[in-house]
């Protein structure tokens, strides 16, 4: 059990020292969008549409997030079903042009490969709206390795603005045990990313005398009026 653990913390000792930078940049590019009366959505399908949902509604977390949720892409859809759509090349057009995504937005786009057409699609989709885009993804999957599955033979890397690295190892598990892969750690990688990111944009919104829209708990007492506010302010676009 310790193996895990162990391996866990070196990777996300290594992520935090190399992601430093761009948690400092797109926290900025996030918190003036935010300030500007965009919101922050997130897109994955699978475990990564998990992983969208993570700030959503959350105590500690930013008021303005929304998950892009697509039902057929996600779990409880089918996992079978769900993994066949990601690479569907015509499934983005069944629901793109339905998301209101706007040019004071930025979305995250969550594909730990990103090798597969609809994470590229909706990515594409984000920029050609003006939104601001970063990726969480791992460059360990690399194009000479893992070459794009996208008409375009783009990797996301390739269209976002900034890329969160998690260098998740290609098979996602982290441990070798017997020759066996296991210890799946792209979610706790990549959760440990997306909260870094969303601090990091409460940190820059305080220094620079904006007021960083937070939830707080519901289960300590005196916190409902501030949430209610708060879900009054973005119901507009997001729906709680």
């Amino acid at each position: 059990m310790n193996a895990y653990f162990d391996a866990v913390q070196a990777l996300l000792k290594e992520v935090e020292t190399d992601a430093e930078p761009v948690l400092k940049a797109a926290a900025g590019e996030l918190a003036e969008r935010i300030r500007r009366g965009g919101i922050v959505q997130l897109f994955g399908s699978g475990h990564s549409q998990l992983l969208a949902q993570e700030g959503f509604y959350r105590a500690g977390s930013l008021a303005p997030v929304k998950p892009i949720s697509i039902e057929p892409l996600m779990l409880h859809e089918g996992a079978l079903r769900s993994s066949a759509l990601e690479k569907d090349p015509a499934f983005g057009k069944t629901f793109l042009p339905s998301l209101d995504i706007r040019p004071d937005d930025a979305v995250i786009i969550i594909s730990t490969s990103g090798r597969n057409p609809v994470p590229l699609d909706a990515a594409e989709y984000a920029v050609s709206q003006g939104a601001y885009t970063v990726s969480l993804q791992s460059l360990r999957y690399t194009g000479q390795e893992h070459p794009s599955r996208h008409a375009s033979g783009k990797r996301l890397e390739d269209i976002v603005s900034a890329v969160l690295d998690t260098k998740v190892p290609p098979g996602d598990g982290i441990l070798q045990i017997g020759g066996i892969q296991c210890g799946p750690v792209s979610s706790v990688i990549g959760n440990a990313l997306l909260h870094a990111l969303l601090c990091e944009t409460v940190s820059y919104m305080e220094e620079n005398g904006m007021a960083a829209p937070v939830f707080r708990s519901g289960n300590l007492d005196g916190n409902e009026a501030h949430n209610e506010q708060l879900v009054a302010r973005y119901s507009g676009r997001i729906d709680f």
